[in-house]
């Protein structure tokens, strides 16, 4: 394995989770979740969303793209149950089993969060198409308001599991580690802009679902790699 330097791997584990928590911070402060939408994705004009009826949005980006996810993460359950009977892959059985594990055990991590933490769409608001009043995540729900489903992001989410490539690169290179932890913020950020242009999600939803996929990534890269073995 390729070894980095301590400053490198503090950087790496610590940075991009405290910049998205400074981000989530500015928007809670700002109330900038209601103020993008309104400036990027919803007309009020029409009361629409910009990608309503598009198919980028729609078909390709949430439903295609949900579905190219599941497959990535059902041919890493293949590959990893394989090393057990290929010797080609038994060297990778190791690395094979934590791709599978982050690609499926994060969404099903948000998704259950999606079911407890009682979040409206945007697309259910007053002001963005919806009845709903806007009650922030954090605040009590009012008792008399439908149940709800929308935060985090669970679409993004599957996307943002991609950063355990990232975590597996680094133990080669740290550039290389950099750059695909890039590349999975691209892919990511273009599933959380489809959502946020259909109303089924607000910034801070997906950006919540980036922190939680990178945080989990690093978590389980040391039960995995980590943990036990000596300094």
């Amino acid at each position: 394995m390729h070894q980095i330097n301590t400053s490198k791997l503090w950087l790496w584990n610590s940075l991009p989770p405290l910049a998205i928590v400074l981000l989530l911070g500015w928007i809670a402060w700002a109330d900038a979740d209601t103020q993008i939408a309104q400036l990027f994705f919803y007309d009020a004009t029409t009361q629409k969303w910009l990608a309503t009826d598009a198919l980028w949005a729609n078909e390709i980006l949430h439903r295609d793209g949900r579905n190219v996810m599941r497959l990535i993460g059902m041919l890493a359950i293949l590959a990893w149950l394989a090393s057990y009977r290929f010797h080609l892959l038994t060297r990778h059985r190791r690395a094979l089993g934590y791709l599978a594990l982050c690609l499926a055990l994060i969404p099903l991590v948000v998704g259950g969060l999606k079911q407890i933490t009682n979040v409206d769409c945007p697309w259910d608001l007053e002001g963005f198409g919806g009845n709903r009043p806007f009650v922030h995540y954090f605040e009590s729900r009012p008792s008399d308001l439908p149940k709800a489903a929308c935060f985090p992001g669970a679409h993004s989410s599957s996307a943002f599991a991609l950063f355990a490539l990232a975590f597996l690169a680094r133990r080669r290179s740290f550039g290389l580690a950099v750059g695909v932890a890039m590349a999975v913020t691209v892919i990511g950020g273009m599933f959380s802009f489809a959502q946020q242009a259909r109303g089924a999600h607000f910034l801070s939803h997906d950006l919540w679902s980036m922190f939680l996929a990178w945080s989990l990534c690093g978590l389980i890269s040391y039960l995995v790699f980590e943990r036990g073995r000596p300094s």
